[in-house]
């Protein structure tokens, strides 16, 4: 049995995933309801559960708050610079002709749509940032889950999510999350930078040599 899906399951995950289960938590606790017997070889686990619960996942949880907000003050300090610049070159209307008045708003615009596009940037920075973090949640897991699933006899490993109600003592997820804390509890990561990821140029090659012509004979005389 591969693994490999709920590895890309993980991946996807998102910080508000994370985030949310506190809020689910702080939902009203449905009513309980009688369990039947638990099925021999059938199990469930939650793979946003195992993350959200585990010490690890609530780090990166948290170092990637700390990079959003890194992000926004980087941005909010531009965004104010220009606002201000903007209000300025406005109370300055009268005394300013409209030549003037044209180029500087002109230039506050290209200074505006450059912080636009580094905010995109900045956005799909966090989101692979994220991405990359919560993978490697997933590589520490996978052989985890294996291991659960081995230990428990399991002969079939069904997603939470895809289950409505279910036998607790059939859940593997609790078991997961314990082994996951012993194995790893953080790991140090920065955000991704995408405008360092382009390619360096490469040399172009030498052309090669042209093949050579065979000698053309000179005329017979007659």
């Amino acid at each position: 049995m591969t693994f490999k899906p709920f590895v890309a399951a993980i991946a996807a995950v998102s910080t508000l995933a994370l985030s949310s289960s506190a809020l689910a938590q702080a939902a009203a606790a449905p009513p309980p309801v009688s369990q039947g017997p638990v099925i021999p070889g059938v199990c469930i686990i939650s793979i946003e559960g195992a993350v959200a619960g585990s010490t690890v996942g609530k780090y990166v949880d948290t170092r990637l708050q700390q990079i959003v907000q890194q992000v926004q003050a980087e941005l909010g300090g531009e965004r104010t610079a220009i606002e201000n610049e903007a209000r300025a070159l406005d109370g300055q209307r009268g005394a300013l002709d409209q030549n003037t008045l044209e180029q500087r708003g002109a230039a506050l615009q290209v200074r505006n749509n450059a912080l636009q596009r580094k905010a995109q940037q900045r956005e799909r920075e966090v989101q692979a940032t994220e991405q990359k973090a919560l993978a490697r949640v997933g590589d520490e897991m996978e052989p985890l889950i294996r291991q659960a699933y081995q230990q428990k006899n399991c002969s079939v490993l069904l997603q939470r999510t895809a289950v409505v109600i279910a036998n607790p003592a059939m859940d593997i997820t609790p078991q997961v999350v314990a082994a996951l804390n012993v194995k790893i509890t953080q790991f140090a990561f920065d955000r991704e930078r995408l405008d360092q990821a382009v390619a360096a140029p490469t040399a172009p090659r030498p052309a090669a040599p042209a093949p050579a012509r065979p000698a053309t004979p000179a005329p017979t005389k007659k």
